[in-house]
């Protein structure tokens, strides 16, 4: 199942849904660049893909100025209320902090000061024009997606037990359905507020205040100072080698240096000369995804708050000592006990015709975050603070002020120095598991984007919050594949053909001729547009 994939000259958008890849392309028609049209997409999708980002979550913005030449990142995630101890929860009887509810939404929403700080930087049609379509979304509604039916009914329990829920994706009583008309009128109201006044309308400003009084008097843990103390940070990218490409990630407290370990350890074997389709690729995968996350839990958090020792891990030193100790022992005994991780998740790539590219990504944790709507502002709140850990010998323990360990990770591939991949994906635990099937895909098979995002796919540990450390793989293999897998110790869970459990990827090539190629993962909603 392929989608089409586009090829143009001048500009690549691909996303998650249809409807933000048409904003994005009529920023971009409207002289706006590549930066205008990743914070009109990324506004879109809060409204197009509620349950899976949106104003109360967080955003990941890597980006390649072409007047630079020098990749930038900003990180858009929010810090912990100063309230947030684990005291505050082991004196209302807890041990762990809850999932769902006020309770679980405590760190400051990123995403609003995230779209305010690019486009200051770097973008050039006015700020209330890069709003109004997701406004016009918000306010007069749209189609109800595929992927959006799918969620509404499998968290129909959320929906109903939240009034604000059930008056957006009810009627009558009844869930709406593919196809139905959602209107999302308060957050239309939200959005216009945001229009007029900027980033401070939810930092400082009337919608800063109605969530604050929303929380407070449901006895949660958000304050006005954490709003007002908050601001997303611009940050120095990661990169590391590979094959004559340069792969870039977000530093911590994103895991996206856990897919440049995996890429270093695979430097020591010609990944071409494996069969994509044997059952040795993905055992060679699942171990090399289990060294690197066995650091990747060890250590990830704020760096703010504790040593990471990133030069050490990004190593091609450790990364032969990993490979080493891998071949050692040809099936590790999985160390990988983190809790459950949620993969809410929208990613989304813009190329324009001056050479700007910017790969994002943006999350509300899980689907429909913490299942909380802040009184009548139609935000949804995001529950990344639920991965947070009580316990005090963690290293993502809960701290007032904190970033918490956090899984998204936009990506970007360079050659000769010019952005040569844009690419990332939904998934919590998946996306650096994606990232390598898309990587290997394209650098070491010689496929295309789209092809390299159609692969089958696996994904090894916990997800979509459930418990679990199992190695599920999509049911596109032969079955001695999956009996190899088995004989080899590997805990084997067979999925869906084209399962959603593998989340949802996007990606632009640009090949030596400038020629951009765009995807869209046949899995969900998306789109890609070029011309």
């Amino acid at each position: 199942m392929l989608n089409i994939m586009p090829r143009a000259e001048r500009a690549m958008i691909a996303t998650p849904h249809y409807l933000a890849s048409s904003v994005g392309s009529a920023i971009l028609q409207q002289g706006g660049n590549a930066f205008d049209a990743a914070i009109a997409i990324s506004a879109a999708l809060g409204v197009v893909y509620p349950h899976m980002t949106g104003i109360g979550g967080d955003a990941f913005f890597l980006m390649y100025p072409a007047s630079t030449g020098t990749m930038v990142g900003f990180n858009g995630s929010g810090m912990a209320a100063a309230r947030a101890t684990p005291a505050f929860y082991r004196q209302k009887g807890l041990e762990a902090i809850p999932q769902r509810g006020v309770l679980s939404a405590i760190t400051v929403p990123g995403m609003a000061d995230a779209w305010w700080q690019v486009w200051a930087k770097f973008g050039r049609l006015p700020w209330a024009k890069l709003l109004a379509p997701a406004i016009d979304y918000a306010e007069k509604g749209f189609p109800i997606s595929r992927n959006l039916a799918f969620w509404i009914r499998k968290d129909e329990s959320l929906i109903r037990a939240s009034e604000q829920l059930s008056a957006v994706y009810t009627a009558h009583g009844a869930l709406l359905q593919e196809g139905d008309r959602l209107v999302q009128t308060h957050l239309a109201q939200t959005l216009r507020c945001i229009q007029l006044e900027g980033r401070e309308a939810v930092y400082s400003g009337t919608v800063m205040q109605a969530i604050v009084d929303c929380v407070r008097h449901d006895g949660g843990a958000l304050e006005e100072t954490d709003f007002r103390g908050y601001a997303g940070e611009w940050v120095e990218p990661l990169s590391a080698t590979y094959r004559g490409y340069e792969i870039f990630q977000m530093p911590p407290n994103s895991q996206g240096f856990t897919a440049l370990m995996m890429m270093n350890m695979l430097e020591h074997i010609e990944v071409s000369n494996v069969p994509r389709d044997s059952a040795n690729f993905y055992h060679i995968m699942s171990e090399v995804i289990k060294k690197a996350f066995r650091d990747r839990d060890r250590y990830l958090t704020d760096p703010r708050f504790r040593d990471i020792p990133l030069e050490r891990l990004l190593s091609k030193t450790y990364a032969s000592q990993l490979w080493e100790e891998m071949k050692a022992t040809p099936l590790q005994a999985s160390q990988h006990l983190s809790p459950a991780i949620g993969q809410d998740t929208a990613y989304a790539a813009v190329v324009d015709d001056e050479g700007n590219a910017v790969s994002f990504i943006q999350s509300l944790y899980f689907d429909f975050g913490a299942a909380y709507v802040a009184g009548d502002t139609g935000i949804i709140l995001q529950n990344r603070g639920s991965f947070f850990s009580l316990d005090a010998d963690a290293a993502n323990v809960l701290e007032p002020g904190k970033r918490s360990f956090h899984t998204l990770m936009p990506a970007m591939v360079t050659k000769a120095g010019k952005p040569y991949m844009l690419y990332g994906t939904q998934g919590g635990e998946g996306q650096p598991q994606t990232q390598l099937s898309i990587l290997t895909g394209v650098l070491d098979y010689g496929l295309s984007i789209q092809e390299a995002i159609s692969l089958p796919r696996w994904v090894y540990g916990r997800t979509w919050g459930e418990d679990g450390d199992a190695l599920r793989l999509e049911h596109r293999l032969t079955p001695d594949v999956y009996a190899q897998l088995q004989a080899w110790g590997h805990r084997v869970e067979l999925v869906d053909s084209w399962d959603g459990l593998m989340g949802q990827a996007q990606g632009i090539v640009i090949d030596d001729k400038g020629v951009r190629s765009g995807a869209a993962d046949p899995r969900g909603d998306g789109l890609a547009i070029g011309w």
